[in-house]
């Protein structure tokens, strides 16, 4: 088979383009906000240490206390501050502002930072990852109060990069699973994070990490994935953060030796969810998503069939995930607008997010 790393463009990032059409721009918004204030159900990460510790969500995170969990509540209010920005016309748009105003204030978000200072491993590195994505969507915001609330935000973001800054030199191995362990994509979104608010320290911290991670991995095992409850494709996870990190000439040789002949196995097929209502097999849905960006960023190195080939299985693996998205209950809802908006308006695409 010939080489397809000869049909390689210079790696030029893709513009990222908003394809989300406006009828399910509302649907996310109305589904983002059904939980932005929801604290019940809601499977709280932290540790309890005391008796004291044994507080209500909103009392230890007056700020992201909905969406059923830490995380999930974080990028349910970067989709609305994306969405709020890309739609600007939009009939919700008022409604979304009134209520971020309500949250992005300077007393509840420092409350938000001083107990991730407090709990340096809470929500490493998944919720890390979101909150520095919300953070990069804060500043993009070119109006007087989002400046305002992209100043309060400043000290969560601090705290979380000084948790990184001591975490990672500390993570001797890669965590590669499917779902919110997995260090693939956080390392993604930290240097995302990094390269728009140009944190030189913390690019040179995640590159050295992906790199001592990732360059010698060959081979990578693709009839091996999924597992049963994944949202996450490890194998394309990572190389969605090597075409971050690494030159054009050498992601292009470390592409050809990670999936050799290009042969993608099982990951070429979107998957089927058998019970949209269960809070893990849902996760399929979000795995769908999931791997249509990383095939949309991949793709963005590529030329001729190679390019054309990742592209439709994109599209494949984001009809499914659309056509499943809003038949479920609030086990999914509360999350996978998330990842459509993510996929659908090119989040992480390119150096301009």
């Amino acid at each position: 088979m010939k080489s397809f790393l000869l049909l390689l463009l210079p790696l030029m990032p893709v513009h990222a383009k908003n394809r989300i059409p406006e009828a399910h721009a509302n649907r996310i918004v109305e589904m983002a906000l059904d939980g932005l204030n929801r604290e019940f159900p809601n499977k709280p990460g932290n540790l309890l240490k005391s008796a004291e510790d044994a507080k209500t969500p909103r009392e230890l995170t007056p700020v992201f206390f909905g969406h059923f969990d830490w995380h999930s509540s974080v990028h349910g209010h970067w989709a609305l501050v994306r969405l709020m920005r890309l739609f600007p016309e939009a009939a919700w748009h008022g409604k979304v502002r009134a209520e971020l105003a309500k949250k992005f204030t300077s007393v509840g978000l420092r409350k938000e930072a001083r107990y991730l200072k407090e709990n340096p491993s809470f929500e490493r590195m998944y919720g890390w990852a979101w909150a520095l994505r919300l953070g990069i969507e804060l500043r993009a915001l070119d109006d007087e109060q989002g400046k305002e609330w992209a100043k309060n935000y400043r000290p969560l973001e601090e705290i979380i990069v000084a948790n990184a800054r001591s975490y990672l030199p500390k993570l001797g191995w890669p965590i590669r699973c499917g779902f919110h362990p997995e260090s693939s994509f956080a390392l993604g979104q930290m240097m995302d994070w990094a390269e728009a608010t140009g944190d030189g320290g913390l690019k040179s911290l995640v590159t050295l990490k992906a790199k001592d991670f990732y360059l010698k991995d060959v081979a990578y095992p693709v009839r091996y994935e999924p597992s049963g409850n994944d949202f996450f494709s490890p194998g394309l996870n990572e190389a969605d953060l090597m075409r971050r990190v690494l030159s054009s000439d050498d992601y292009r040789v470390w592409l050809e030796k990670f999936f050799p002949d290009f042969d993608l196995g099982n990951l070429t097929t979107p998957v089927v969810v058998s019970d949209l209502t269960d809070g893990h097999l849902v996760h399929l849905v979000g795995l769908n998503f999931n791997r249509a960006w990383n095939f949309r960023g991949i793709a963005g190195a590529l030329e001729g069939d190679p390019k054309t080939r990742l592209l439709k299985i994109a599209d494949a693996h984001e009809k499914a995930g659309l056509e499943d998205i809003f038949r479920g209950d609030y086990a999914g809802d509360h999350w996978l607008g998330t990842f459509a908006v993510y996929l659908l308006t090119g989040a992480g695409e390119d150096a301009e997010k």
